[in-house]
């Protein structure tokens, strides 16, 4: 597939409501993946709904997930059950004049599918990569690399991005006439922004030329107030 192709939606992936909210360009879903550091991946174990949290990385149309191999979601989802995996940004909370019409604007991708485990040692190391590169560039390359004892507790499973929603409300508040007229509360919408603060080396550490990369947005406002 490619950038242009657009989501070929199934049942379970067709929003229900707020249909006027659902992209169907694949270039949308790519952008929310590839924007976001966490994704959580849901699925039934032992006959209970099961949501967890995990890091993730895209190369094409394949999703990379990674955790312990000990970890009983990971096995199961291994098996080839059905699973679902989810990215949300909240990119501002909207006040309305009403709490009725309180709400936010957000990007968020709904993934369903069945994840293959990735065993070949030259397709798993490239997941690892991937994941990597995408929560923390360049360290795949500056950092040791992957030991024996490491690559045999991680495991790692591939998602094919075939079936997959995204939605997104990008919008002013939603207020009924009447309580634009009465004009009695503040309407507007309070942006959120993700931003990389300044690196915080362990002991007296040069920070790297990748990590300066990824902090170009250092802030000097609520960055300010992070633990150390």
């Amino acid at each position: 597939m490619t950038i242009s192709t657009p989501l070929s939606p199934t049942d379970r992936s067709t929003p229900g409501r707020t249909k006027h909210r659902a992209v169907s360009e694949r270039a949308a879903l790519y952008e929310v993946l590839d924007t976001g550091l966490i994704c959580h991946i849901g699925l039934v174990l032992d006959g209970s709904p099961l949501v967890l949290p995990t890091g993730y990385g895209r190369d094409g149309d394949t999703l990379y997930l990674h955790g312990s191999t000990g970890a009983r979601s990971l096995r199961a989802a291994a098996k080839g059950i059905d699973v679902c995996v989810t990215v949300t940004h909240v990119d501002g909370i909207v006040y309305a004049r009403s709490l009725m019409h309180h709400s936010m604007n957000f990007r968020s991708a709904v993934v369903h599918g069945r994840a293959r485990p990735v065993a070949e040692r030259e397709e798993k190391l490239h997941g690892l990569r991937v994941i990597t590169e995408h929560l923390a560039p360049g360290s795949w390359q500056h950092a040791r690399g992957v030991s024996a004892k490491e690559y045999a507790a991680v495991a790692v499973l591939a998602l094919p991005l075939h079936e997959a929603s995204v939605k997104v409300r990008a919008e002013r508040p939603n207020d009924d006439a009447e309580d634009v007229e009465a004009n009695a509360a503040w309407a507007g919408v309070l942006p959120v922004r993700q931003v990389f603060c300044a690196p915080e080396p362990a002991a007296d550490l040069p920070v790297p030329e990748h990590v300066t990369e990824r902090a170009t947005q250092a802030s000097t406002g609520p960055c300010a107030a992070s633990s150390r």
